[in-house]
């Protein structure tokens, strides 16, 4: 699995480290454009194009998997 990249049509990624991915799915509780989902008990981004880059699915996240170009 490892590192999956999803791009956003603005420039910006969102990587998940699916191999430490426990699909817990508070990144799915917490973002207000609810650009993830868990499919086969791993988050995913496919909606990336929608997402408002505000960095709560980073500051969220128990195992620190989300890593967001915009958020440092």
């Amino acid at each position: 699995m490892g590192m999956k990249t999803y791009k956003a049509d603005a420039g910006f990624t969102i990587d998940i480290d699916e191999d430490k991915c426990t699909g817990c799915g508070e990144c799915v509780n917490i973002c207000p454009s609810e650009v993830f989902e868990v499919v086969n008990e791993k988050s995913t981004c496919p909606k990336v194009n929608e997402c408002s880059e505000c960095c709560v699915c980073v500051d969220t996240c128990p195992e620190k998997v989300i890593k967001h170009s915009s958020c440092t």
